[in-house]
């Protein structure tokens, strides 16, 4: 078992790591880009990158306050699903996947099990998968995204 400042130090390496290996790889519109954090430019959408002990997922978040304009933004993404699955890969879909914070959230994921952020041993396989992933999920979302912006406004 680690002690708390061994997981915080354990995630600090971890995730100042994969920004640098990042550092390299622009937005497919060509802009520098903090994957880390990366940029929906959507209100109340967030891309979440979630590293466990059991797996590594990427996470594709609609949870705005009104259900009414979760339930068109999800609607949206629905009729983007072939598409979005065939340039990303298969995607495990969740109209209502969890409350956060009083909101019901819609989510879209990616995950690959069997990895546990712990283990060392997994990092390069966990941050190929994040890496691989993401940059799939940029060229997708970079297309569309103005679809979004238009309907959350």
């Amino acid at each position: 078992m680690l002690t708390k400042e061994a997981r915080k130090e354990l995630n600090t390496h971890f995730w100042e790591g994969f920004r640098k290996e990042m550092r390299n790889h622009k937005s497919s519109n060509g802009r520098g880009i903090n994957w880390i954090n990366y940029p929906s430019d959507v209100k109340d959408i967030y891309i979440r990158l979630i590293v466990a002990t059991k797996n590594a997922s990427i996470c594709f978040d609609i949870q705005p306050k009104d259900d009414d304009i979760r339930s068109i933004l999800w609607e949206q993404m629905t009729e983007l699903k072939v598409v979005m699955e065939s340039e990303i890969g298969e995607a495990i879909w969740s109209e209502e996947s969890h409350v956060f914070n009083g909101r019901t959230v819609s989510r879209i994921h990616w995950e690959m099990n069997g990895l546990n952020f712990y283990d060392l041993n997994n990092h390069k396989e966990i941050k190929g998968f994040l890496r691989d992933k993401l940059i799939k999920f940029d060229s997708f979302y970079q297309e569309y995204k103005e679809i979004l912006i238009s309907l959350a406004e």
